[in-house]
């Protein structure tokens, strides 16, 4: 009977949403960072539509007590994956109320330390699943009301879902109440706890938009989140809903797995996007900023029913950040990158065999792709009938879950366009419609200025000078120029130098930068202009430019080095762990190189974020700069939650095990590690 009652309930999960409606849950629970666990409370109410025998609840490796169905003792089984219901179920409203605790291998993380006062705590449901960190559902198409209330350290900030009802401190805690007045799935459901500062805009409709910072960022409030108010207004009139949570939240959160998440009404996003205003031209949120936001009407308001339909969230993400950064650095910015995005898209056509229309699609794909659909959808019915479809659209599945033909339905009643052709062009296949992409990108001129620049690729630089003077001293938007200059590379410097010097008179940014990078020998002649690119408010610039001249003067070696002594760059200190390993490799550079070697070192480890470590240790293994603490810092890599970086220490110890000494060496720290160290080296050790 067992295995019949098996087959019976596996059958019944997977369509369990047409039996039961789980409405909302308030969870009241409590982190330990210590420990790294998460337990609490449950309490969820839900309707039974019809009669069923077992309901689950996904829970991955998690221990439960005290579970009560309407106030009663209640019969479950715990899989570690599901909490299972066992009960002849009836249509009605129903309570089930338990306890439950974890500790979770993966969606909450724990980063920092209380030893050293800077622990942060964030989760990131979306391809992970919520349920390793709250008893939820893994199946978008449930959508339930959340309210958590957090207990935590009174002087940490916690952030989640819905606006904050209410905060109440008592012996060092405090509980922190937040509420959400309508459904979303469970990937969705966030939390972020660490030491923040905040600053609140108010959006046109009156939306509160809360900004947060780690206090040590204070001075980048604007250059990080430079345009957001800009962008929210600009998309509710876009999209024509109006934004349909009540608070919108952004925090960014160190060693976060992706560039941002746009969990509902609260997006977590990567710290390397957290930038003054000289990195602001390299790194900028705003795109990031833009595609989490759009995700709260595209994802978050309707959701794509499953994988195969992905699209309508990162493709309508995608080409909606678009549009309001068109709104902001205009329309060549915005053909631009349509063109640059289609230029991928064709390449990786060539080998790319699975179109949109599929779960396994790549995320070139979806996200570009998708974008592209829309974009020719967009240009083809017209844009009052594409916002009328759209505006539609999501009134009519608002809080529900969709597939493409819900989608294809609006357009439809708008418009007589051939949808089932379109769709065979843009979602079916794979090959880029080129002849397409380009006559809707050939309605702007700068597009045409750049077709002009690629036809030339293959003439001698003789027959196309002349034009590219012409190009450099106008007014051209910037990407035509930067062509020009990729377009030099192969070119003789003597034959282009005329034309690098134009580049750099420009005075842009980004073609400056173009420069900086398309020389890797640089001649004496050019020696003075190209070391202006020093100057420039660019932190990549200023990387690539310090390098090559270092490289090519080295009799100029110590002026460069102290007029780059005290930069630092990003928030991964790209130009000061540069400046390190120039000033240690420099030899008549005087100054204390032990000091140098232990402020390197100490980039590797654990009190910074992964982008900056690797960089150090990069350094430090190139420069055979390596000690046990160096190892230490290596073999930690491995165990840490983001895959490159955990990747890039096992790869590394690899190639330092193929020589004797240093396997004795990481074999003489084994003792020094922890657990999790000491399995990862062991596994390495045994190859």
């Amino acid at each position: 009977m067992k295995y019949l009652f098996f087959f019976i309930s596996t059958f019944t999960f997977a369509q369990q949403t047409q039996f039961v409606d789980f409405k909302s849950v308030l969870g009241k629970i409590a982190i330990n960072p210590i420990e790294k666990t998460v337990s609490g409370d449950i309490d969820y109410d839900f309707d039974v539509l019809k009669s069923i025998d077992t309901i689950k609840i996904d829970a991955q490796n998690m221990e439960f007590s005290d579970l009560k169905l309407n106030g009663k003792p209640i019969n479950y089984l715990n899989t570690q994956k599901q909490l299972q219901i066992i009960f002849p179920f009836t249509k009605g409203k129903n309570n089930l109320t338990f306890h439950y605790s974890a500790k979770p291998k993966q969606t909450m993380y724990f980063v920092g330390s209380e030893a050293n006062d800077n622990v942060q705590i964030w989760t990131q449901g979306q391809g992970k699943y919520t349920s390793h960190w709250f008893p939820s559902f893994d199946d978008v198409n449930e959508k339930v009301v959340f309210n958590l209330n957090i207990v935590f350290n009174k002087d940490y900030q916690v952030i989640s879902n819905g606006t904050l009802k209410f905060k109440s401190g008592l012996d060092g805690l405090s509980v922190w109440q937040y509420q959400m007045q309508k459904p979303m799935s469970s990937y969705l459901l966030m939390l972020a706890i660490g030491k923040f500062e905040k600053q609140t805009q108010k959006s046109k409709s009156g939306i509160p938009l809360e900004m947060y910072l780690e206090p040590k960022d204070a001075t980048k409030f604007e250059p990080t989140y430079r345009n957001s108010k800009r962008m929210f207004d600009f998309l509710e009139k876009e999209i024509g809903v109006k934004y349909p949570w009540e608070i919108y939240k952004q925090a960014p959160v160190r060693d976060f797995l992706y560039a941002g998440m746009e969990n509902t009404s609260a997006t977590l996003f990567n710290t390397r996007y957290v930038v003054d205003s000289t990195g602001f031209e390299d790194r900028s949120y705003t795109n990031v900023n833009a595609h989490e936001l759009a995700h709260q009407w595209f994802g978050n308001l309707v959701t794509a029913e499953s994988g195969k339909h992905h699209w309508l969230q990162e493709g309508f993400a995608t080409y909606y950040a678009l549009l309001a950064e068109k709104e902001i650095y205009g329309e060549d910015y915005f053909y631009s990158k349509l063109y640059e995005s289609g230029q991928q898209l064709k390449f990786a056509s060539r080998t790319d065999t699975i179109p949109v229309l599929n779960a396994k699609a790549s995320s070139l794909t979806f996200y570009q792709k998708g974008a592209w659909a829309l974009f020719v959808l967009h240009e083809e019915i017209g844009d009052k009938a594409f916002k009328k479809a759209v505006k539609n659209y999501l009134k009519k599945h608002a809080f529900q879950t969709v597939s493409t033909p819900d989608f294809f339905t609006e357009i439809n009643k708008v418009s007589d366009y051939d949808l089932n052709s379109f769709s065979k062009v843009w979602l079916e296949t794979t090959v880029f419609n080129t002849q397409q992409a380009n006559s809707l990108l050939l309605k702007n001129k700068l597009i045409q200025m750049l077709f002009e620049v690629e036809k030339l690729k293959n003439k001698p630089l003789s027959e196309k000078e002349v034009f590219f003077v012409k190009t450099l001293q106008s007014d051209v938007y910037f990407t035509v120029k930067e062509a020009i200059v990729n377009q030099l590379k192969p070119e003789k410097f003597e034959d282009k130098a005329t034309l690098l010097r134009l580049a750099l008179e420009t005075k842009n940014i980004h073609v400056r930068q173009a420069v900086a990078a398309s020389l890797n020998e640089i001649p004496e002649s050019f020696r003075v202009q190209y070391k202006t690119l020093l100057d420039d408010k660019s932190y990549q610039t200023q990387e690539i430019a310090l390098y090559n001249l270092w490289n090519n003067f080295p009799e100029q070696r110590i002026q460069y080095l102290d007029k780059s002594k005290t930069w630092i760059g990003f928030s991964d200190y790209n130009l000061r762990t540069l400046w390190l390993t120039l000033a240690l490799s420099t030899s008549n550079y005087a100054i204390d190189k032990v000091a140098l070697v232990n402020e390197l070192i100490n980039y590797s480890s654990i009190n910074y974020e992964a982008n900056t470590r690797q960089n150090a240790l990069e350094k430090l293994l190139a420069f055979k700069i390596i000690n046990d603490v160096v190892l230490g810092n290596l073999v930690n890599s491995t165990t840490h939650h983001m895959w490159q970086f955990s990747k890039f220490g096992r790869d590394n110890i690899r190639k330092l095990l193929k020589n004797p000494e240093m396997r004795v060496s990481l074999e003489g720290i084994l003792l020094n590690l922890n657990e999790a160290e000491q399995f990862q080296l062991n596994r390495l050790l045994k190859e």
